[in-house]
């Protein structure tokens, strides 16, 4: 089993900033990739950015490019979402989730571990 919990969610200004930070544990080595995902009310859950577990590859969704910054803690056992320049359509449930094996793992079906979820709420 893999445990995740997320924390850093609190409500920000338009155009502010915000780092997500995920705690994992159990098997984290068996992980291939973390990601992270959010979730609007009434809205499906989007993906957000992703990065492999051994190599440290991103990837990101259109719309948080060259806002929002993935990466590894030095210890591998925390992921980080640095989240800047944030926007009112940025507010929702942020969600860490790890994938176990080989994949694009940009959508949310193919993850097996999820988080808890942490609020993050963008004012006008």
């Amino acid at each position: 089993q893999v445990q995740l919990v997320e924390s850093g969610g609190g409500l920000v200004q338009a155009g502010g900033s915000l780092r997500l930070s995920c705690a994992a544990s159990g098997r984290t080595f068996s992980s291939y990739a973390m990601g992270w995902f959010r979730q609007a009310p009434g809205k499906e859950r989007e993906f957000v950015a992703r990065i492999t577990w051994s190599g440290g590859i991103t990837r990101y969704a259109d719309s948080v490019k060259g806002r929002f910054t993935i990466s590894r803690g030095n210890a591998k056992n925390t992921v980080y979402l640095q989240m800047n320049s944030l926007k009112p359509e940025d507010t929702a449930v942020y969600y860490c989730a790890a994938r176990l094996g080989p994949g694009l793992a940009t959508m949310a079906m193919e993850y097996d571990y999820w988080g808890q979820g942490t609020q993050v709420t963008v004012s006008s």
